[in-house]
């Protein structure tokens, strides 16, 4: 069987950084205690885990504000996704230590729906509902700032909007740079004035192209990695839609059974920019293996 290991893959430097950020705070005993995450630190339950078993809680649930509620002192880490400004002066406001893991491209989006609210702009912010990074970024101007996730929400959006002279986009950093390409193109047939701000990361966009290059051809492509991974989904996505290549997602080794080899020539594997590359090495020896030993799962 001929392995492809796509490259780049796994944890980009925004999640090096954040868990970076937490193994530090555990290993820190001057840091007041207890220590919390407000959400997932990154969206890998493994990666959670560790930092669990280092005596830091992760706290999650759909609203940041609402989570952060029930951390009466201590140290609060914001998450690699960011967090709203509502967020960090309610935690400020309640006398908690900070550790902002934020990754600097969500900095960045911050920043610049920021300035652009100031400047009388509208802005529509393409991201995925639910998520927690749309969630941070809206935060800044939840006034000026309408999230678009598919081209149906635009006939939700405001008539006013037409006409508006100052109108921007604005993306998550961890979408389909296709999808998000046509989304856009759909946004300027029916808002010509619109200026536009791409803002998906270099990585996610480099692992995409990874894969849409490299998976070409394969019988089938692992993506390893979080079910809520939204850069992960999106990887397999790019497997089936650009490379054409059947493609499935496991968290870890134990998630791929001999029946799903049997048969395949040509294997791709890549990972999320969230999944440790510990998790992605037993899936590639495994495969390399595959067929020339006893495999046990």
């Amino acid at each position: 069987m001929e392995v492809i290991k796509v490259t780049p893959r796994g944890y980009c430097y925004g999640v090096v950084d954040a868990m970076d950020i937490a193994r530090k705070a555990a290993q820190n005993p001057s840091l007041p205690r207890p220590i919390y995450i407000i959400g997932l630190i990154v969206h890998n339950r493994f990666a959670v885990e560790e930092l669990t078993r280092l005596g830091v809680t992760t706290l999650d649930g759909a609203d940041r504000a609402e989570i952060l509620e029930q951390v009466k002192e201590g140290t609060v880490i914001f998450t690699a996704h960011g967090v709203s400004p509502q967020v960090k002066q309610r935690a400020a406001e309640r006398g908690l230590h900070i550790l902002d893991a934020t990754c600097p491209d969500v900095t960045k989006t911050h920043d610049l729906v920021t300035r652009l609210a100031a400047q009388g702009y509208h802005i529509l912010y393409i991201g995925k509902k639910g998520h927690p990074e749309p969630e941070g970024v809206i935060g800044e101007a939840p006034d000026a700032v309408y999230l678009v996730e598919t081209e149906a929400d635009l006939d939700t959006l405001p008539d006013s909007l037409r006409d508006a002279s100052r109108l921007a986009v604005s993306t998550q950093t961890t979408l389909s740079q296709w999808d998000t390409a046509a989304l856009i193109e759909a946004i300027r047939q029916r808002y010509p004035q619109v200026e536009v701000y791409n803002e998906i990361c270099l990585a996610t966009q480099l692992r995409q192209q990874a894969v849409a290059r490299m998976a070409v051809g394969a019988d089938l492509t692992i993506v390893v990695g979080d079910p809520r991974s939204n850069n992960t989904n999106r990887l397999v996505q790019v497997a089936e839609e650009l490379a054409h290549s059947p493609a499935i997602r496991v968290e870890r080794l134990e998630d791929l059974s001999p029946e799903m080899l049997v048969g395949k020539k040509r294997v791709a594997i890549t990972a999320g920019a969230s999944t440790p590359s510990q998790l992605t090495r037993e899936v590639i020896r495994y495969v390399e293996n595959f067929g020339l030993e006893p495999q046990l799962v």
